[in-house]
């Protein structure tokens, strides 16, 4: 690790010192080594996708780009966790499809998208701290990939079916705690940490050292950055609170009842409860949140087990 400089977070880098052409060169390293090809950006766009509310004010960073080729990536910083992040990465990138064609264009001029989500919580089940996920049709009974034909591969310059469709990125930050070996690594290493790691030559961190030191920040700009991490804190404090209190609560009420049913039983029923109570709020906090972005009653139901007249109420 480089103990004598201190970097900025990446979050609050994009949000207020990558805004410039003169420092694309970060942006355009870690998407040029996370997709293993060399990324120009031209320049950055505003889209409907990536505007922030109140909650994600310190919750969540985007930015939305535009390359040399004219293909779309929407980068997206999350702070804490969100019981539906999967499908909001989903919409996000479907949203981006559909404003980014003119009504009446051929679907020929569909823009390719690549949704990249760096997260600072345990998304999903797995080992891993970087997974891709792209689009294929797989034959159900022979098992084949089905391919572009040759015309096809010649009009849309690209080689296979998964290229024409949104790719999507999720770097699981936290879950990464060993010695940086590759560049991909010594990437994720500074998004955990904001430290750069020893002899890192990675593309866009020789950038990071000349442009996101703290040391370059004026005595204002520290102050609102200390604020920001502060949030930060505060709002995954808030969350491991709630979930607390609605544990403690449940096991009280338990406690209450097993001295007249049972102390084993009372526990148990107890701590179903307070699982009950905690699992229903986080629900409804998902819910308000999917309501704001647009989504459909129907699928918010799907995805919360509210039922409607709740989700009306939020």
């Amino acid at each position: 690790m480089e103990s004598s400089n201190k970097y900025i977070r990446f979050d609050w880098a994009m949000k207020r010192l990558l805004r410039n052409k003169a420092d694309f060169g970060v942006l355009e390293g870690l998407l040029t080594t996370l997709l293993g090809e060399k990324i120009t950006i031209n320049r950055l766009l505003e889209s409907e996708s990536n505007q922030e509310d109140e909650f994600d004010k310190y919750n969540r960073v985007d930015m939305l780009a535009e390359d040399s080729k004219g293909e779309l990536i929407l980068i997206e910083v999350q702070n804490n966790n969100e019981y539906a992040y999967f499908q909001r990465m989903l919409f996000g990138a479907s949203k981006l499809v559909t404003e980014y064609i003119n009504r009446g264009e051929g679907y020929g001029n569909v823009r390719k998208v690549y949704s990249v989500n760096i997260v600072y919580f345990s998304l999903g089940s797995g080992k891993d701290t970087v997974y891709q996920g792209k689009t294929e049709f797989r034959g159900i009974h022979n098992g084949d990939i089905l391919e572009l034909t040759p015309f096809q591969k010649q009009t849309f310059k690209a080689d296979t079916v998964s290229q024409l469709y949104p790719e999507y990125y999720i770097l699981k930050v936290n879950e990464f705690n060993k010695v940086a070996k590759s560049p991909l690594e010594e990437w994720i290493y500074y998004l955990n940490t904001g430290e750069l790691p020893d002899g890192a030559s990675a593309p866009g961190l020789d950038q990071v050292r000349e442009r996101l030191k703290l040391d370059r920040m004026t005595k204002d700009e520290l102050k609102a950055y200390y604020r920001h991490l502060d949030n930060i804190v505060i709002l995954r404090d808030n969350i491991f609170t709630e979930r607390a209190e609605g544990r403690a609560e449940g096991r009280a009420e338990g406690r209450a009842e097993g001295r007249a049913e049972g102390r084993a039983e009372g526990r148990a029923e107890g701590l179903a409860e307070g699982m009950a109570e905690g699992e229903k709020k986080k629900n409804m906090e998902n819910a308000a949140r999917m309501k704001a972005l647009g989504l459909q009653t129907d699928i918010i139901e799907q995805v919360t087990g509210l039922s409607a007249e709740e989700i009306a109420n939020l």
